[in-house]
C-alpha cells in the first residue's frame, strides 16, 4: 500500500467533520450523515488495505514522517524534536480495521436512531471528529502525538455523552466522564514528561526498543509504567476510575455502542499493549495490572447482576470484559497478550451488537429502557431478538462463538502461567484463574437475565411505546445483522487457526518473552469455561425465562448483598464523601474568601468616592460660599491650635 495513502486514514473523517460543521446546519440538514459515511468509509477501506499489506509483507513495523511539529533548541542537536510521525505495525492495522468498521456501522445505524433529532448535523460532526481522534491515536508514532489524540478522544466523549445537554442527567454524565478521566490523564501526562526526561526523546522506535531499555534503572521503568497505567485505567474504565462509564449511558445509544465497543475504552488496553517492552521490565506494574483487572472484572460482573436498566447492564459488562483484557495483558506471556488483544477484537463486534440491539429496543419502547416495564418483545421485534440472542451467547462464551475463543484464550494463558510459576505467584495466578472462571459464570447469567427479561414472558409494553410497536427500520437492523454474522464467524475463523496470533506477533518480538513457558491449550480451562457458560444460561433461564418468584425471594433473603450490588458497591457515595464533598466545601470557602476580598476592595474604593462626593458640594461656583468655607476652616484651625497650646 502506498505510504501517501496512510495519512488519509485520519484525514478523511477530519475532512468529513469540517464539511458537516460548515454545511450541515444550512445546506445538508437531514443529509448531514453523508460526509460522515464517506469519510469513515474511506478510512475503513484504507485501513483494510493497510492490514492486508501488513499481512503480506515481512516487515514487522515501519514509520512515516509527515512533517516536523516541534523543534526546540539547535537544529543539529535539538533539545526536543517531535515530528508528526505515523507508526505502522500489525497491532495498528488490526485496531484501525476494528475502530473504522464499528464506527462505520454505528454511523449507518445512527441515521435511523437520530433522524428526528433537531441537532442531527451536530451529532455527525462529533462522530466524525471522534473517529479522527481515535485513528490518530492508533497511528501516532510518538508519545506527545499520542497524548494529544488521547485528549481529543476525551473531549469528544464529553461532547457525545452530553449530547442531549438539556437533560441534567446527560450534562452531569458528560462532566463526570471528563473529570474522572482527567485524574488518569494527569498521571499519563507525568509519564510522558518522565519518558522525555529519561530518554531524551518521545519516539516509539527508540523508547520501545529493548536494547535501549537495558541501561534504565528498574525504579524509573516502574514509575513510568505506573504513570502510563494511570491513564489507561481512567480511559478503559478500570477500578477505581470506572465510575464514569455506566453514567455515560445518558448519551445516545449509538454513542454508547461506539464508546463501549471499539473506541475510547479500548484506548487504555491499546496503550498497555503498545508499551509491552516497558511493562515486561516491571514485575510490579504487571502485578498491578493483574490485580486491577481481576478486581474490575469481578466487581463489575457482580454489579450487573441486579441492574434493571438494559444499557447499564451492558455498560457494566463492558467494564468487566475490559478487566479480562487487562488480566491478559498483565500475565506477561506472548500468548496472554495476544489473547487480551484478541478479546478486544471480538468484543468490539458483539458488544456493538448488544448496544445497538438495546437501542433498537429503546427506539421501539418510546425511550424506555427499564427491563421491568416491558417483556415478550420477541413477538414484535424478531430481527432484534435473534441478533441480541447471538450477541448474548457470544458474550457468555457459548462454544464456537467469538467470545468463547478469546475468553478461553485468556483463561488458558492464566492457567498456563499458574503452572509455570512457583510459590506465592503460582497461588496468586490460580486464585485469579478461579475468580475469572466464576466471573465467566456471572457474565453468562446476567446477560441472559437481561435477554429473558426483555424478550421472553408475556407481551408487556409501556405506555410510551403505544399500541403498534414494531421492528426498527432497516437502517438500524442492517448493522445488527452484519455484527451478528461477525460475532459468529470472526472467532471461529481466527481462533482455532491461530491466524490472529500470527498477525499480532509480528509487532511483539519473541525475544521479549520467556520461551520456556508453553502456550499450548489445556482442556481444564476449556471445560470449565464451557461449564460456566452453560450453567449461567441455565440458571438465568430457570429464574427469568418464565414467571418466577425466585429472584424476589433471593433479593429479600440476601437483602444486604443485593443492595450493595444494586447501589454499585456505594462507590459513588464513597467518592462523594471522600473527594467531591470536601472539594465542594473548599470551593465554597474559596468563593466566600473571594467575596470578602471583593468587599474589602470595594470598601477601599468607596472611601475616596464618598470623600469626593462630600467635597463636590463645595464646588458650586458661589464665591460667598467659598469665603464662608475659608473663614470656617481658618477658625477651626485656630481653635485646634489654642486647645493644643492650652
Amino acid at each position: 500500500m502506498p505510504e501517501w495513502l496512510i495519512p488519509l486514514i485520519p484525514a478523511a473523517p477530519l475532512l468529513a467533520c469540517l464539511i458537516t460543521a460548515m454545511a450541515g446546519p444550512r445546506l445538508l440538514k437531514q443529509n448531514s450523515h453523508w460526509p460522515c459515511w464517506l469519510g469513515v468509509g474511506v478510512s475503513f477501506v484504507l485501513s483494510l488495505g493497510l492490514l492486508i499489506s501488513l499481512i503480506t509483507t515481512s516487515e514487522p513495523s515501519s514509520s512515516i514522517h509527515v512533517y516536523d511539529w516541534l523543534l526546540i533548541g539547535l537544529a543539529d542537536s535539538p533539545d526536543l524534536h517531535v515530528p508528526i510521525a505515523l507508526h505502522i505495525d500489525s497491532l495498528t492495522g488490526i485496531m484501525l480495521v476494528t475502530v473504522t468498521l464499528v464506527g462505520m456501522l454505528v454511523s449507518v445505524y445512527s441515521v435511523g436512531y437520530m433522524h428526528n433529532d433537531p441537532s442531527y448535523w451536530r451529532f455527525f460532526v462529533w462522530i466524525a471528529l471522534f473517529i479522527f481522534s481515535m485513528t490518530l491515536l492508533l497511528l501516532a508514532g510518538n508519545f506527545l502525538l499520542l497524548y494529544v489524540a488521547w485528549e481529543l478522544v476525551g473531549i469528544c466523549s464529553y461532547l457525545l455523552i452530553g449530547f442531549w445537554y438539556q437533560k441534567p442527567e446527560a450534562a452531569a454524565a458528560g462532566k463526570k466522564a471528563f473529570l474522572v478521566n482527567r485524574v488518569g490523564d494527569f498521571g499519563f501526562a507525568l509519564g510522558v514528561f518522565l519518558i522525555w526526561k529519561t530518554f531524551g526523546t518521545l519516539d516509539y522506535s527508540f523508547i520501545l526498543d529493548p536494547g535501549n531499555l537495558t541501561e534504565t534503572s528498574q525504579t524509573t521503568i516502574t514509575l513510568i509504567c505506573l504513570l502510563l497505567l494511570a491513564g489507561a485505567v481512567g480511559k478503559s474504565a478500570q477500578f477505581p476510575l470506572h465510575v464514569w462509564l455506566p453514567d455515560a449511558m445518558e448519551g445516545p445509544t449509538p454513542v454508547s455502542a461506539l464508546i463501549h465497543a471499539a473506541t475510547m475504552v479500548t484506548a487504555g488496553v491499546y496503550l498497555v499493549a503498545r508499551c509491552t517492552p516497558l511493562f515486561l521490565l516491571s514485575p510490579t506494574a504487571q502485578m498491578v495490572i493483574l490485580t486491577v483487572g481481576g478486581i474490575t472484572a469481578l466487581m463489575a460482573a457482580l454489579t450487573a447482576l441486579t441492574q434493571n436498566d438494559l444499557k447499564r447492564v451492558l455498560a457494566y459488562s463492558t467494564v468487566s470484559q475490559l478487566g479480562y483484557m487487562f488480566v491478559g495483558l498483565g500475565i506477561g506471556s506472548q500468548a496472554a497478550i495476544v489473547a487480551g488483544m484478541f478479546h478486544l477484537f471480538t468484543h468490539a463486534f458483539f458488544k456493538a451488537l448488544l448496544f445497538l440491539g438495546a437501542g433498537s429496543v429503546m427506539h421501539a419502547m418510546g425511550g424506555v429502557i427499564d427491563m421491568t416495564r416491558f417483556s415478550g418483545l420477541r413477538h414484535r421485534m424478531k430481527v432484534t431478538h435473534v441478533t441480541f440472542a447471538i450477541g448474548a451467547a457470544t458474550l457468555a462464551g457459548f462454544p464456537l462463538l467469538s467470545g468463547f475463543w478469546s475468553k478461553d484464550a485468556i483463561l488458558g494463558a492464566l492457567y498456563t502461567a499458574a503452572g509455570a510459576n512457583t510459590g506465592s505467584l503460582q497461588y496468586g495466578c490460580l486464585l485469579l484463574f478461579w475468580i475469572m472462571t466464576f466471573t465467566a459464570f456471572l457474565t453468562a447469567f446476567y446477560i441472559f437475565r437481561a435477554y429473558f427479561m426483555t424478550f421472553w414472558g408475556p407481551l408487556s409494553l409501556p405506555e410510551e411505546a403505544g399500541e403498534h410497536t414494531h421492528e426498527s427500520p432497516r437502517a438500524m437492523t442492517a448493522p445488527l445483522i452484519i455484527l451478528a454474522v461477525a460475532s459468529v464467524f470472526v472467532g471461529s475463523l481466527l481462533g482455532p487457526t491461530r491466524l490472529f496470533h500470527s498477525w499480532l506477533s509480528k509487532s511483539i518480538s519473541d525475544s521479549l518473552f520467556d520461551q520456556n513457558i508453553s502456550s499450548a491449550h489445556h482442556w481444564t480451562p476449556i471445560l470449565l469455561s464451557i461449564a460456566a457458560a452453560f450453567l449461567g444460561i441455565l440458571v438465568a433461564g430457570f429464574m427469568y425465562g418464565r414467571k418466577s418468584l425466585i429472584p424476589e425471594k433471593l433479593a429479600r433473603s440476601m437483602r444486604m448483598l443485593h443492595q450493595i450490588s444494586y447501589h454499585k458497591f456505594y462507590l459513588d457515595e464513597i467518592y462523594q464523601a471522600l473527594f467531591v464533598g470536601p472539594l465542594q466545601v473548599i470551593c465554597w470557602g474559596c468563593r466566600g474568601a473571594d467575596w470578602l476580598l471583593d468587599s474589602l476592595v470595594d470598601c477601599v474604593a468607596r472611601i475616596p468616592l464618598g470623600f469626593g462626593k462630600l467635597t463636590s458640594t463645595m464646588q458650586n461656583g458661589l464665591v460667598q460660599l467659598y469665603a464662608l468655607w475659608m473663614i470656617g476652616v481658618t477658625a477651626l484651625l485656630l481653635w485646634v491650635m489654642i486647645v493644643l497650646r492650652g
